[in-house]
């Protein structure tokens, strides 16, 4: 089945497929855990809309390239274009918020940093930004004090929370939109908390926010 952006309640949202723009090493723990570098200014990239999976859909894990880590992310979806925002004119852009898992080919992504290169191999092929349905804007009460959490087989992996990112949604949202255009239909994953690691085939996966369930499963 195709992806479309949809609401918690299963409607279609009436919002094309966009580009998918990620955000590197945005909480400390997850920097320190990898031992990266702190970066002086938010770390962007991006992932195709061939990369937006359903978390209804199986996730394929690439064959032959290595590691795949799982890394769970609050997810904003645009609503307005936003082009030299503010913080202000970024918060009323938001559509709604999801829970998103941003894939990594781990080893492939390595050797990428080693060399100086993109990363965009090791994070964009398709199926490898697996994605909820959008709560409303008002469902979630504040975006920078919500609980992220995912479990692998029943077993805790990642927990954070968004008041531990280093640059806020907003500020993030703003940011990006000095140097590139977010239109409607855009999706942006605003950085993963510590505990990312790999996925196996078989893995059952439960992705959490605000009070809310998202199964998920490794083909």
């Amino acid at each position: 089945m195709a992806y479309q952006h949809r609401h918690l309640e299963g409607s279609l949202l009436d919002l094309p497929l966009g580009k998918v723009v990620c955000i590197g090493r945005n909480y400390l723990d997850h920097i320190r855990e990898l031992n990266n570098a702190v970066p002086e200014t938010p770390i962007l990239f991006m992932k195709p809309a061939t990369a937006l999976l359903g978390l209804d859909e199986s996730i394929r894990l690439p064959e032959g390239r290595g590691e795949c880590h799982h890394e769970v992310e609050l997810a904003v979806l645009i609503g307005r274009e936003l082009q030299n925002a503010n913080i202000e004119t970024a918060r009323q852009a938001v559509a709604g918020y999801g829970i998103a898992l941003d894939l990594t080919l781990r080893d492939l992504q390595n050797e990428l940093k080693k060399k100086g290169h993109p990363w965009e191999t090791a994070k964009a092929f398709d199926g490898a930004c697996p994605l909820s349905p959008f709560l409303q804007p008002e469902a979630l009460s504040d975006p920078q004090a919500t609980d992220l959490l995912l479990r692998v087989n029943g077993e805790i992996r990642q927990h954070g929370n968004t008041r531990q990112m280093m640059v806020g949604v907003f500020e993030l949202m703003a940011y990006i939109s000095t140097h590139f255009t977010l239109r409607p239909g855009d999706v942006v994953l605003t950085g993963t908390p510590a505990g990312v690691g790999p996925l196996r085939a078989g893995d059952a996966l439960t992705l959490s926010l605000a009070g809310h369930d998202f199964s998920a499963r490794v083909a």
